[in-house]
């Protein structure tokens, strides 16, 4: 069928403004109305690599997956003189052949009637059951179940502009995902979304690192809920989640409320809920298992005092007590954790290029520390230095310059004080195995709102993945052990420095450098 020049200069104005704008084409094109946070999410994949999207039910992720996906599809091929220049292919993916079929598919059908209706026909492509085809077998948009054993299915991804649409992410094998991340090159993005039924695997870890823009989707903030009446219809209404309050949560005293368990407000009173509740409504995580070490919810409760407190600009009044861990061969950085009492400020990599820089290192630390020395008031800076590996040359260095207030940790060492006494928990109930054990449980007890914790940390993502990926148990002889860190770093794909950096200035003082504080050895 012929083109009229007219409609052809009113769709390349649709598709220029369309480029820069994303919403602007999907209300134009598709006639769809996004409510704000899934405009976020819009707005996100349009100039970001990669998009996690946690959500509570019926909250519209699928929505605004296709929504995306159709953006990509029809705003980044690229034409010269009539042929393809650039092309776009882009997959929907999920973990059985239904979910493809009567979630992801659906939507995309919807979409693409509305596009034919609004007057488009001419862009949209013919609709398979599960598949958008253009004229060119180079531009796509096809969806598939993410096959485990079938890596070959995701060979054929390599394109100019390339999409993968992933739906309940959680429930995707590790090694689909590795596969996935494979074809991330030239102009690609990847969208995950997912309900947050469990606090391990790919999915989760999306939400701790800085390598996702990251969404959380609160079925209390839909605008059905919020406005009591459907205003987006099939998005989540006030009628289901009022059964779900009243009979999945427990209504609790406002001198009860803690952040921390995901208490939250509804129509004037305070609930607490299930896990079931947080995973469906509040499209929050279930409370960490039994064997996590640092549940995530204290951590963000400390990034919230650490920005009160920033902006209040209140005094260190504490000490310096300066975490080390060094690099060495094969690691990018060290890292310098100062912390003052209860506050961290920003952690400090140093960047070392794979080198083992004692010297450097060194230097930086007896800086750190003499800055921080006060001998009318007595505040003498300690530095903690990670001795197993590379930290020992730094740590041998300062000794050899009678530098005061370096100490050494020992992981691997039996987690007793100096005169040989047993270190516990702050209830005086727990042993450890180890020093590691003991450093890390410290840090727990610091961040345990319940202990009436004070505990201020610098938002960092990395060091949020690094905390809360750990477990524990108890040994036989019912002492608390730490997994192994090579178990941890091969999750994280990195050794989790900052954890270990931070921990550090938790090591219990020796007696011999207490004396030598108030030997008014300073500066």
């Amino acid at each position: 069928m012929e083109v009229s020049e007219e409609l052809k200069q009113g769709l390349a104005e649709v598709l220029r403004k369309g480029r820069e704008d994303w919403p602007y084409f999907a209300r134009t094109v598709f006639g769809v109305t996004l409510d704000p946070e899934q405009e976020a999410v819009l707005r996100s994949v349009q100039v970001n690599k990669m998009t996690s999207v946690a959500s509570g039910t019926a909250r519209g992720k699928d929505f605004v997956s296709a929504v995306a996906a159709l953006c990509f599809l029809y705003l980044t091929p690229v034409f010269h003189k009539g042929e393809l220049a650039e092309n776009t292919k882009v997959a929907l993916t999920a973990p059985t052949d239904r979910q493809v079929k009567n979630i992801m598919m659906p939507e995309i059908s919807r979409l693409h009637r509305k596009m034919i209706r609004n007057g488009f026909r001419f862009m949209a492509g013919r609709l398979t059951a599960y598949d958008v085809k253009t004229d060119n077998e180079e531009w796509f948009l096809t969806g598939f179940k993410a096959d485990e054993n079938n890596h070959e299915a995701w060979s054929g991804f390599h394109a100019a502009n390339t999409m993968f649409v992933i739906t309940e992410a959680s429930g995707i094998p590790e090694n689909v995902f590795e596969a996935i991340e494979g074809n991330l090159q030239g102009n690609s993005r990847i969208l995950i979304v997912f309900n947050p039924n469990t606090n391990v695997g790919y999915a989760a870890r999306s939400q701790k690192s800085k390598r996702w823009n990251r969404f959380r989707l609160n079925s209390l903030n839909a605008p059905n809920v919020v406005q009591k009446k459907t205003t987006i219809p099939g998005q989540v209404d006030y009628e289901w989640v009022k059964d779900k309050v009243e009979s999945w949560c427990t209504p609790i005293q406002q001198s009860d409320f803690q952040e921390a368990e995901g208490d939250f407000w509804w129509e004037g009173a305070c609930y607490r809920p299930t896990d079931l509740f947080r995973k469906k409504v509040l499209g929050l995580f279930p409370k960490e298992s039994g064997d996590a070490l640092i549940p995530g919810a204290w951590i963000e409760l400390a990034n919230r005092r650490w920005k009160e407190f920033v902006a209040n600009k209140f005094p260190l009044s504490n000490k310096l007590s300066l975490g080390v861990d060094v690099a060495g061969m094969g690691r990018d950085s060290s890292c310098f954790c100062p912390r003052y009492g209860d506050f961290v400020d920003h952690l400090e990599m140093v960047q070392s290029a794979g080198k083992a820089e004692h010297m450097k290192i060194a230097g930086l630390t007896l800086n750190k520390i003499k800055q921080h020395n006060d001998a009318f008031t007595g505040k003498a800076a300690k530095a903690f230095i990670d001795t197993i590996g590379e930290g020992a040359g730094v740590y041998s260095r300062l000794l050899e310059q009678n530098i005061p207030g370096i100490v050494s940790c020992k992981y691997s060492e039996a987690a007793v004080d100096s005169g040989g006494k047993p270190l516990t928990d702050v209830t005086g109930q727990f042993q450890f195995a180890n020093m590691r054990a003991y450093l890390y449980w410290a840090v727990r007890d610091w961040l345990d709102p319940t202990k009436n914790g004070k505990a201020m940390l610098p938002p960092d993502d990395d060091l949020f993945a690094e905390l809360t990926e750990g477990e524990w148990k108890f040994q036989s002889n019912g002492k608390i052990i730490i997994e192994p860190k090579e178990d941890i770093k091969k999750r994280l794909g990195r050794s989790p420095d900052r954890s270990d950096a931070l921990a550090n200035t938790f090591y219990p003082e020796p007696l011999e450098v207490v004396a030598q504080n108030l030997s008014g050895l300073f500066f």
